[in-house]
């Protein structure tokens, strides 16, 4: 084989391992982090240009150091609260002795206070989901901050859970390295998820049931809503196949104080 042959074929394996290399860059990279604290850098988490996306690649943590990641599980539950489905919630709870983290709206939350206060005394958390529920990235950044503020403010009125005041999540998970900056301003972790349940659609319990056993990670922050019934109804099978698995449920702040921010940025997926 000729020397100018052997250098084609060089050129060509080069051209398919850097295509190779910029589509893993692409792939990984798209995986958002669960939690984003006052001092994380945004841009470098969560921008789309190549830099970043070559960072996240860079600092992701390998499997082996994953490998021993706690088996916590924090159920949240964005919206409301509802004066017929977070009841049943609540009770469904209760039952199976296990807390979560609910994401409030304030304007919902005065019209129901009293929901507001039998979700804080029964062990669980209250977080802010703002006041009233807009897409964030989409709002200006004194907009945006007023949101945030103003839940707040009429979720402390009803409940003091220091989470009020340190926690929120964008609603429909929308917003912008602003948004996040504008949080992090405001001494605010903002809280998204490891699992996505999709209930937020249409979905039967089965599906739902099996989504969450399928896409299960550790430690895992699981996205579900207050105001679905197939929730609800799916939630005594899912915790117990997570309990069997050897998951302990946990509110996220209590999640926060028990692992690194890498280890719930980088969880590893496992079988429920």
């Amino acid at each position: 084989m000729s020397a100018q042959i052997k250098g084609l074929i060089a050129v060509a394996a080069a051209v398919v391992l850097a295509v190779g290399a910029w589509r893993a860059v692409v792939h990984r990279s798209a995986i958002a982090p669960a939690l984003v604290t006052p001092s994380t850098n945004v841009h470098l988490e969560f921008s789309g240009d190549i830099g970043a996306r070559l960072y996240r690649v860079m600092h992701e943590l390998p499997t082996e150091d994953r490998s021993r990641r706690p088996r916590l599980i924090a159920l949240t539950f964005d919206d409301g609260p509802y004066p017929v489905y977070t009841p049943m919630l609540l009770d469904v709870l209760r039952d199976l002795g296990v807390p979560a983290t609910f994401f409030l709206i304030g304007a919902d939350a005065q019209q129901w206070p009293e929901l507001t206060r039998r979700i804080e005394a029964g062990g669980n958390e209250i977080a802010d989901h703002t006041y009233t529920h807009p897409n964030l990235d989409q709002e200006s950044p004194d907009a945006v901050r007023r949101e945030i503020l103003e839940g707040r403010d009429a979720l402390w009125a009803l409940s003091h859970d220091p989470a009020v005041r340190t926690l929120m999540r964008p609603p429909h998970g929308r917003y912008t390295e602003r948004t996040l900056e504008i949080a992090q301003g405001l001494g605010y972790s903002v809280v998204l998820w490891t699992d996505d349940s999709g209930d937020w659609r249409t979905l039967t319990v089965d599906r739902l049931q099996r989504h969450l056993l399928a896409y299960a990670t550790a430690p895992e922050i699981v996205l579900m809503h207050s105001g679905k019934l197939a929730t609800i109804e799916a939630l005594p099978y899912v915790v117990e196949r997570f309990k069997r698995a050897g998951y302990k449920f946990v509110t996220v702040g209590q999640m926060l104080k028990l692992v690194q921010t890498d280890e719930l940025n980088h969880p590893l997926r496992r079988a429920v």
